[in-house]
Formats: structure tokens, sequence, C-alpha cells
């Protein structure tokens, strides 16, 4: 379904934001994300001269590799266009994300290491995308694939288990009183509470 017609107006700014999940051979995951700005005008920028219309002004790129707990083991930043020649300057403190866990606190510890002066706006902005991306790329059919591959690392998983699935009461369609959640986890569905 369409938004609604807008008001009147005039086309200014495009941002792009491309994200690709990987299952490596060695069993880690990979998670690509790329940003990239353009105009509808062109762009008198004090470094780069006139930028074209549509001729990018952040074109960067990321690459997480992250392990079977969604911890950090390493990453690779690059910044192929950008508005002033500092701004790569910051690329090594995106290594501190090395050791970190992709889960709940992460967008804390991300502004934590790499919030105002210690990172790039831009590239901090791809953490977010990349960490659902990273939960998107683990589905149950990739993780099938995962299990089939790397056995050692990916154990078969009990369909009796208790353990909470990531997902339960992330958002409302995985709530635990939903009809997905009756349907696909039902262990740990609960009947909604009436109210009045």
């Amino acid at each position: 379904m369409p938004l609604p017609t807008p008001a009147p107006r005039r086309h200014l700014h495009n941002r792009s934001i491309h994200c690709e999940g990987y299952l490596r051979d060695d069993g880690m995951w990979d998670i690509e994300a790329r940003i990239i700005d353009t105009k509808t005008f062109v762009v008198n920028n004090r470094w780069r001269g006139a930028l074209k219309i549509g001729e990018p002004i952040h074109n960067m790129a990321m690459r997480l590799t992250v392990d079977n707990k969604f911890t950090v083991r390493a990453i690779a930043v690059t910044m192929d266009d950008q508005p002033h020649e500092i701004c790569s300057h910051i690329l090594e403190n995106f290594q501190r994300l090395v050791g970190v866990r992709i889960g709940p606190g992460w967008t804390k510890k991300v502004k934590q290491l790499l919030g105002g002066i210690e990172g790039c706006t831009h590239l901090v902005d791809l953490l977010g995308p990349i960490a659902t991306v990273a939960f998107q790329v683990t589905s149950a059919e990739a993780m099938d694939m995962a299990r089939t591959e790397h056995p050692a690392l990916y154990p078969a998983v009990d369909p009796n288990s208790t353990k909470k699935p990531f997902v339960l009461d992330g958002c409302y369609t995985w709530g635990r009183s939903s009809l997905a959640v009756k349907e696909v986890y039902p262990l740990h569905y609960v009947e909604a509470k009436e109210s009045n």
C-alpha cells in the first residue's frame, strides 16, 4: 500500500543503505553494509570541488564478522567518498567493536565506544541495520545450513527446549500472546488476559 499523496514538494536528497549477510566457509557470518548519500543538485564541496547531481557525498561501507554467539571477531571499514579529507582518520576506532556481542545492550555499547567525536555518524548509523541483518541472516533455514556444514559450532536444537527464543517479546508479532508465537513457539505461548 503506498503512502498518502504528499503535499507539493521538491526532491533534494537520497540516502541508500544496503545490507547483505553471508555464511562463511569457516562457520562465521559476514554482514556487509553500505551507505550512499546523494543530492539532486550540484554541491560545492571545499575539499572535493563541485559534486555533480547524483555524485555521492558519502559512500561508506563496513563488514562485521561475527561468530556463532554473535560476537564481533573482525571489522573492516572503508570510505570511498567522504565530504572532508579528515573523515577517514577515525576508521581505526571501529576496531573497538571487536569482542563486543550483538544482542541486548548493543546500541548502548556502540554509543559508548564510537559516539560523538570517537566515530563517524554515518558509519555508526550502519551498525543498527547490521545488527538486524545479523539476526535475519541466521534465520531458521540458514541455521539449518550452518548445522549441516558446521555441526560442532551449531548443534541440533531440541524442539522441546524451554530456552527463550530471541525473537520472543521483541515486537508485536512475537509477543507471548500472539498467534505467531502460538504457532511457532507453542511452549512459550501465554493466553492473552481479558481487558475490561
